[in-house]
């Protein structure tokens, strides 16, 4: 079978909106710095929501993103997320979010981060990408459990705010 039959044999990935989330990261990142295994840093999440046509409700507070970067050229830096939070839905239903993800950040766009009085950054600047799996006990929300979603991320003056899609 050449190049084109194989391509046109595979499945495509379809998406359909699933939700925003805005997490809310008070008090900055916490570096816990450069160990042999590479630069890490903690970003404790102290609230926010999420809102969509199927789902919405509150980020409770405690969950934390423990993410790990380093440089891909001299004037990139990369980054992978491993994150957990608690969204609690407006009925009360509990469901637990993990998710892995990548970043590229060019150092321009670093040094305009770190500076609080700089204006925002285009999101098409940097590249920040998600995949976020769920967990719920609730019988509405069951569905969560059997998707895989992926999302594309922003900073926020709050924090950051994900995108999500499911994977259908």
């Amino acid at each position: 079978m050449d190049e084109a039959a194989k391509e046109k044999s595979h499945a495509s990935l379809v998406s359909r909106y699933l939700c925003t989330v805005e997490f809310e990261v008070a008090g900055g990142l916490i570096a816990i710095g450069a160990s042999p295994f590479g630069d890490r840093r903690l970003g404790y999440v102290t609230g926010g929501r999420f809102m969509g046509p199927r789902l919405e409700g509150v980020v409770l507070p405690g969950g934390g993103n423990w993410s790990q970067s380093g440089r891909l050229c001299p004037d990139l830096s990369i980054g992978t997320f491993d994150a957990r939070v608690v969204w609690q839905a407006r009925g009360g239903e509990m469901i637990y979010v993990t998710y892995s993800g990548r970043s590229r950040v060019p150092d321009g766009v670093r040094a305009l981060f770190a500076d609080p009085a700089a204006p925002a950054v285009d999101p098409g600047d940097y590249y920040l990408r998600i995949a976020p799996v769920f967990e719920t006990a609730s019988s509405r929300f069951a569905w969560l459990n059997g998707i895989l979603a992926v999302g594309v991320g922003e900073r926020t003056d709050f924090g950051v705010r994900h995108i999500l899609y499911e994977i259908l």
